[in-house]
């Protein structure tokens, strides 16, 4: 910016070492994402993807338009002699209750309290409280789009787990994308291998995965309810991750690993 004197200012304070790159304290979103452009666009489609299929499905249920295909799946895992019946063997029967306790209330804030401890016996108090508040405020959401749009639970079949709350979205399967793609992404920041980041990702993809399709599986849920609940949850944890890509900039948050480099 020129000054009313017409004096160029001093140029911004460069980082020692890497010529042409201004002080990250007073760096914004734009220049974070012009330095890594495919992370940025990528994450921002996520972002939009994610959202706008959250409100197609939301439209669709509301109109009644995915009574058929909700129907379909819903019964496609019950034996037809006997709709009481998931199909498979008991034993997996169990182990679908085991996956579904994985995006329980209970499990969700044990782990979260467990990472929070972690980060702050790491000095990581920046990070701790923003994935806090990102977790927080995605159980609020999730909270908040059960009581709008109150969905009836199935009744095609007989619930294999007691449930609480309205069906839309699914709240084991939001809050799941949530929690662990938050934590996977504050953890991923503080580990420089690639391989390690791969690893923890894929992890919580997989895990919220198993969530969902246990909830649907235990009858308690309408498959679209678990597509929402995967895609508000995905979309959350994007925008929380943009948001600390831009805190990290301001210096509000501690860097990563990779920036330490």
């Amino acid at each position: 910016m020129w000054s009313w004197a017409g004096e160029r200012p001093e140029p911004a304070p460069q980082l020692a070492g890497w010529p042409g790159m201004s002080d990250p304290r007073h760096t914004d979103l734009p220049e974070q994402l012009r330095r890594t452009p495919e992370l940025g666009f990528g994450l921002i489609f996520l972002l939009a993807l994610a959202g706008l299929l959250f409100f197609l499905l939301a439209g669709e249920v509301v109109e009644g338009d995915t009574k058929a295909f909700d129907e379909w799946l819903l019964l496609l895992l019950r034996n037809p002699a006997d709709l009481s019946d998931p199909v498979g063997p008991l034993w997996f029967e169990e182990i679908a209750r085991d996956m579904t306790a994985l995006g329980g209330v209970f499990w969700l804030t044990l782990l979260t309290l467990w990472v929070a401890g972690y980060l702050a016996l790491s000095r990581h108090f920046g990070t701790m409280w923003f994935m806090l508040l990102a977790i927080g405020g995605g159980t609020l959401l999730s909270r908040g789009a059960k009581l709008f749009f109150d969905r009836p639970r199935p009744d095609l079949v007989p619930h294999e787990s007691i449930v609480y709350t309205a069906s839309f979205p699914s709240g084991h399967s939001m809050l799941s994308a949530v929690v662990y793609f938050t934590l996977a992404v504050m953890l991923s920041r503080l580990e420089a291998r690639r391989l390690m980041k791969i690893y923890i990702l894929t992890a919580a993809i997989l895990l919220t995965g198993v969530v969902g399709m246990s909830r649907v599986y235990l009858g308690v849920h309408w498959p679209t309810d678990v597509l929402a609940g995967w895609s508000a949850g995905a979309a959350w944890a994007t925008a929380c991750f943009l948001v600390a890509r831009w805190l990290q900039g301001r210096g509000r948050i501690e860097p990563g690993e990779e920036a330490r480099d």
